[in-house]
């Protein structure tokens, strides 16, 4: 079962932070084979637009996400 880090973006000038609100799993049926997503949130979010990145190696080793960069983005948390 896969799982990715759900993120929402916030711009704040001309830098984009990313922070976590929750998981996105990835499942397959038992029955049919068929592939389904899950998204799992943190706590209520009022956002229009969710993104879902891959966990870090060392996040998905700890089995922890990361609040703040998006992978390969080079910006700090917010």
């Amino acid at each position: 079962m896969a799982h990715y880090n759900v993120v929402v973006a916030v711009k704040r000038g001309d830098r984009t932070f990313y922070s976590r609100v929750g998981a996105l799993f990835e499942n397959h049926s038992n029955d049919t084979g068929e592939r389904y997503y899950k998204v799992v949130l943190d706590y209520p979010v009022g956002a229009t637009e969710l993104l879902a990145f891959a966990p870090r190696p060392d996040e998905a080793a700890s089995g922890e996400g990361a609040v703040g960069q998006a992978p390969g983005s080079g910006q700090q948390p917010a």
